[in-house]
Order: C-alpha cells, then structure tokens, then sequence
C-alpha cells in the first residue's frame, strides 16, 4: 500500500517509518478515505495537525482480540466510535428484527460490530491498555449523552458515559474537540484535569456552576417519565443556541455527568479546512474487489453544508450538528467537484449536491443579534420565521457553476429537499422570484427521474407534533412539479416519504392518509415506522406519553398490534390487505373511507345493504 491512506496495520505503520501512532481510531464502519466517512474525517483533521493517526475499522471483538493489539499503545490516546450510524438503527428494524445487510460493511455483510460498540470496544481497550485515555464520539455516543430511552431494550438507559469505559465522550461534529484534546493531552494535561472542553461530556464529582443548567436526575427521571420529558427541552434549546449554549449538568447516584457547550457553528474558511484535507475518496485497498454499499451512494456526491433548521421532531440531525447552517465556500465545493470528475469511474454525473436538508445552503438569520436570543428549535415551524433569509440565490449559483464544469453532463439532487422553504412568501418579491426559479431549475435539471420529498404525513394534527407543515403545502408542490414537468417535456415522478406511528397519529389518520393519497394517484413506496432514537422530541413523546414543550398527553401507537394497524393503510392497493383494511374501517365508523379506497366494491353494497336496514 502507498501512503495515500492513514495505516489499519503494523506493516503500514512500518511502511511510514513510524515506531507508534499518537492516535489510534477504532471504527464500527469500513475506512472509506472521504470525508462522508467519521474515521476518514477525524483521522484527516488530525493528520493536518501534525499527529500520527491509524485507524482499525470493524475490529474483531469475538476471538483473541488481536485486532486491538496490532498497533499497540498510542502516544496520546484511543478513539472509539460505533460508526456514522446508531449501532442499534443499523441492526434493528422498527419491529425490532435484526436487519441482513450492514451498508457501511464490505459487500454489505451483516455482523461485522457488536450491538452498541461503543460500550463494547472501550472495555476492551480498557482492559488491555489501563493507563491509555480512551475518548468516545460518533453519533451513537452523541446523542446518548443524557439518560435516555433505549427502544430496542425498552427502557431507560443512563448517559452513555456511565456505561463506556472512556475517559471522556465528544458529543457533535468532531473536529475542532479532538484537535484541542489532542493538542493539551500534547502539552501534558492528563485527561482527568480537562473539564472545560467545549462539545466534551465527562463525569465529575464537580458541581454545576451558577448559570449552568440542571436536569432532573438520572434516578428522579427512572421514577418520573414527565421529568425525563422535561429534561429534552431544555438539551435541545442549548444544542440549538448560536453562541454554543450552557453546560448541562445531570446527576447520576454521587457523580455528575457534565456535558460542556457546544462549539458555535463553523466559519466558512473552517469547514473549507475540513472538507479540503487530501481525502482519496475511495475505500482502503483493504476492501480490494468489495463493495461498501454507503460509498456506492456518496462516492460522486458532494456536500455543500451542516446543520439544520427544520426541527422536525423525530430528527436527530441538530441535536448533533446544530440548527445553524456551517455553509461551505464555492470555491471549496468547485474543487471538490474537480476532483470528483477526475474519478476513474466518473462518467459524467454528480449523484448529489445536497446537505442535512439540500436547500438550506448559505441561509440564516438577517439579524445576527435576533438569532443570538433566540430559543426557538425549529426555524420553520409553526411558520417560516420573519428573520430567516430564505433567499436559494447563493445555491443556485452553486448549481449553475458544477453544471458548467466540462466533465460533467449533469448534477442531481439526492438529499432531501424543503419545499416549504422553496415556497414560503417573503414579502420581497425578487427573493420570491428566485425562490420560484429554484423550485423549477430543481425539477427540470436535477431531478434523476424521480423525485424524493418528505411531507410525512396528511392529518394536520399529526404534523404539527412532527413539527412539519402543512399537507396543502404539499399539494401545491405537486402542483408546481407537475407542471414544470409538462413544461419542459418530462415524464419525472414525485415520490413523497410517510411515516405511521408517530406520536399524535391514531388509526383513523392512516386511514385518512390512505386516502388523501390515492386521491392524488400515489402508491406509496417510501414509508416507515416510527422508530425511537435517542435525543428526539418525538421519542420523548413515546416513552413519556408527554410533550417536552407543553406537558401535554399525547396518544402514541406503542404495541406491535397498534403498529401493524396502522401500518396497513399505506398498502391499500394490496388485495392482501384489503379486508383486514376494511373490517377496520368499520369498527372505526368510516364507510366514507371505505368508498374512498374501494369505489365500487362488495364492501359498498354490504354498507349501503346495513345503512338501509
């Protein structure tokens, strides 16, 4: 192997002439040298800071556990991550079925990490190496940073600094915590003496501070669920706070968990330095003649920026990357594309230009000051709000320079895009004008023949829980979709996302959902249960029975039963489903539905027959 790639085994480290690596990364995931890719981008950041960094992806924790012993000690210390996924969401499905592929594994094979590696890895590290810091991050360490509900145990788990055997966990996006980290443990702090690093979480006999924030306690919440309710609203305002927020304290027996403020948003010169480090964009020689099927989605797609402002509440993505948006320079993005178009395998179509939500690009607040107080967590929700710069000039001219570019002959697309965004009035008409340029340029030229969008729902009731709009926002898009479709001669299809079972939805939703949808000629394709993850609104909701926000009780289908009930009505058209459908419809009191569905039927003359009687 060449030195293009940081080393995963003694003879690499050799190969560098290196007698020791100051950092070593364990990952749940394949090493993918991109910077879609946690170890990649952890490793590379490091690398730039003058460290030595390997990486042992998928270590094997079943046999001899030679795996944690090939590269020996490091110099300053471990870091463990499950991977970019929630090891539980990569294994389980929302009915708790172990999944038969694993994207992030070479020819997607399943079984190549334990459940939570997180917890699995450091204790093993630990146990070899005693006297070695041992640093937790990746978005499964992330997002159980507090107590939370586990779905797949169905109960409530402590923070994960509790149950890991590391020193420190780093919550976020991880740049800018691990090169500090790594940078004193350098100058000769001892990990136990640093408890102010931002984005860190430890675990202290310390007390809070005046101006910290205190939750109810791990046992306080064990006994209450309104109070682990409560904790989430105020973890979600810090982590959406501009100026990075309060340190949150939470007890646990005679210790405290302390998790430090997050880092504000980065500069657009500091995620340029992040996205510009000499990635290879391709996986590890290792992985020769295999196929990781979450690179074959990302290796000609380019990300354009992170954070989100939507707040859906079933999402994690601001609980880890925050709500204000970190937007790349264009002239970061253009190098990227040159490079993607240098690509053996290129042939002419970039697969993504997109983001956490793809038409946020370059977009916050017009008054800094205003955001600054501001403790809203969703900037969409219930409305657009009046500060928020809707403006898709600046994304535009991103779409317009890569379509430009000699190499390619078009640019798609893929991440999930905002409609509501697109189309909120602004009351500035050439912003409108751009806006409604977007939404056309979006539909007629980068569009791969269909189209992915996300209304999650039809009931008003049930989307405004989700902390979505409303569903005529979506008919409306359609409206726009098919006609610029018509338009420029395209035969391209909407497909909308749906989700059963979330909190506020109830049977006769679907059924309505069921409905509304085959009105507007849908079979849908893209639907989901709704699964619990740590650190959601939504997920609070299910364990709790109570909103966050408002204390208020709120219905949610908890039982496989409730579930598989509501599942159903999103498979109308399936002759399998259609008496059990039926029959449900009449224990629910809506023949209305049932003549909806099923025009025409036995079923109609049998309700006609007993609507006479």
């Amino acid at each position: 192997m060449d030195n293009k790639w940081l080393p995963t085994t003694a003879k690499e480290m050799q190969a560098l002439c290196w007698d020791q690596a100051d950092v070593i990364l364990f990952s749940g995931d394949a090493y993918v040298d991109h910077p879609s890719f946690a170890a990649a981008a952890i490793g590379r950041t490091l690398q730039a800071q003058g460290y030595r960094v390997a990486i042992v992806p998928q270590p094997n924790w079943r046999d001899d556990l030679r795996d944690f012993k090939k590269l020996g000690r490091p110099r300053l210390f471990f870091g463990v991550s499950a991977g970019a996924m929630d090891s539980m969401v990569n294994h389980y499905t929302a009915n708790r079925r172990r999944r038969s592929d694993d994207a992030y594994t070479p020819d997607g094979r399943a079984g190549m990490r334990p459940d939570y590696p997180t917890i699995v890895y450091t204790k093993i590290l630990r146990d070899l190496y005693p006297d070695v810091p041992i640093v937790a991050g990746g978005i499964e360490a992330s997002l159980r940073r507090f107590s939370h509900y586990d779905y797949w145990q169905d109960r409530l788990r402590p923070s994960i600094i509790v149950d890991v055997s590391a020193d420190m966990v780093l919550y976020g996006m991880g740049e800018r915590s691990i090169v500090e980290l790594a940078r004193r443990l350098d100058s000769g702090e001892k990990i136990q003496e640093i408890t102010d690093l931002p984005q860190s979480v430890i675990l202290t006999d310390a007390s809070p501070a005046d101006g910290d924030i205190v939750l109810s306690s791990w046992e306080d919440c064990r006994a209450d669920k309104r109070k682990q309710s409560a904790n989430f609203k105020h973890i979600e305002q810090q982590s959406n706070r501009m100026d990075g927020g309060s340190a949150i304290w939470q007890r646990h027996g005679k210790l405290w968990v302390k998790a430090n403020p997050m880092y504000p948003a980065m500069k657009p010169g500091e995620i340029d330095a992040a996205f510009d480090l000499p990635y290879t964009r391709l996986p590890h020689p290792r992985y020769k003649d295999k196929r990781i099927p979450a690179y074959e989605m990302i290796r000609h797609s380019i990300n354009l920026h992170r954070g989100c402002f939507g707040g859906c509440a079933f999402c994690t993505i601001s609980a880890h990357q925050g709500k204000f948006i970190a937007s790349r320079s264009k002239e970061s993005i253009m190098r990227e594309a040159r490079q993607v178009t240098q690509m053996p395998d290129f042939k002419g179509y970039i697969s993504d230009l997109g983001g956490p939500s793809a038409n946020m690009y370059a977009m916050g607040g017009k008054d800094k000051s205003i955001c600054a107080k501001c403790m809203r967590p969703s900037c969409l929700h219930p409305s657009p709000c009046k500060n928020l710069d809707t403006n898709h000039r600046a994304l535009l001219d991103i779409y317009h320079a890569v379509d430009a570019l000699p190499e390619v002959k078009k640019s798609f697309v893929g991440s999930g895009v905002r409609y509501d965004l697109a189309m909120a009035p602004t009351g500035d008409a050439k912003t409108d004008k751009t806006n409604s340029q977007y939404c056309e340029e979006l539909i007629a030229n980068h569009v791969s023949g269909r189209l992915k969008v996300a209304p999650e729902h039809t009931s008003d009731a049930v989307l405004a829980v989700m902390r979505k709009p409303s569903f005529e926002l979506f008919r409306k898009f359609k409206g726009i979709f098919d006609k610029a479709n018509a338009k420029h001669g395209l035969r391209q299809q909407l497909i909308p996302y749906f989700i059963s079972s979330h909190p506020g939805c109830r049977e006769v939703d679907m059924a309505e959902l069921a409905a509304e949808t085959k009105a507007l000629d849908f079979r849908l394709e893209q639907v989901q249960d709704f699964t619990p993850t740590p650190m959601t609104v939504a997920t609070e909701i299910y364990y709790s029975g109570y909103h966050p926000y408002t204390g208020e009780k709120i219905f949610t289908a908890t039982t496989p039963e409730e579930k598989l009930a509501q599942r159903k009505y999103f498979f109308w058209y399936d002759k399998t489903y259609r008496l059990d459908i039926v029959n449900s419809l009449r224990r629910l009191h809506r023949p209305d539905l049932i003549r909806r569905l099923f025009p025409g039927s036995a079923n109609n003359a049998y309700d006609r027959k007993n609507r006479n009687k």
